[in-house]
């Protein structure tokens, strides 16, 4: 009796032990996963943790239908990470988070028709997505968009917009600033001088 009564604790010893051990992985907040994504390190994260919140993702995405989940779950499904790999569905989910507005979403769907990712190239699908999301703020939306209507994508009516929204973008990155100062200049040989000029002026 007394030999079940020591493996007894000794197994409960070990399991209090394994407990104290296991970290529980808490479920990312929306701005949380917002930062990850804007850092392109969303899938590294859930990759680091061990695929362990792969449902509650699948829950926050088809149930709760939030964007940034949606998204996640997407590239997820799109890519293969911590799940099979469905790039069809992949799309659809980063469709619905672009439906909501989500910066991200838009530019990266945008990105995906211009080089012909997982769909079909179609500049005229990409540079929407692009003008959207670089409206919304996003600074790799706006630094792609002005580089596409330097190749000869797009509309001319899109100049003088897309030049303000990345004259007048903070950009911390030393090569990521001077990659937009190129564009910029590319562009600005493009429009007209008075144009130009009033592109740069800051709004009222």
């Amino acid at each position: 009796m007394w030999k079940y009564a020591a493996i007894a604790i000794s197994l409960a010893i070990n399991s209090a032990q394994a407990a104290d051990n296991y970290e529980v992985v808490q479920l990312y907040s929306q701005d949380e996963l917002i930062t990850l994504i804007n850092k392109n390190q969303h899938l590294a994260q859930v990759k680091k943790d061990e695929c362990q919140l792969v449902q509650d993702i699948e829950a926050h995405a088809v149930k709760v239908q939030e964007p940034a989940y949606q998204f996640l779950w997407g590239d997820m499904l799109a890519w293969g990470v911590c799940v099979d790999k469905n790039a069809e569905e992949g799309i659809h989910y980063m469709w619905q988070a672009a439906n909501q507005g989500l910066p991200a979403a838009l530019e990266q769907l945008g990105r995906y028709y211009a080089k012909g990712t997982l769909v079909q190239q179609d500049m005229a699908k990409a540079m929407p997505l692009f003008a959207e999301s670089a409206s919304l703020g996003f600074l790799p939306a706006q630094l792609q968009w002005v580089e596409w209507l330097v190749a000869g994508a797009g509309s001319p009516k899109d100049y003088e917009e897309a030049y303000r929204l990345l004259h007048h973008a903070v950009i911390a990155d030393k090569k990521m600033h001077q990659r937009a100062a190129k564009a910029l200049q590319q562009l600005g040989n493009k429009m007209p001088e008075n144009i130009t000029a009033r592109a740069k002026r800051i709004d009222p």
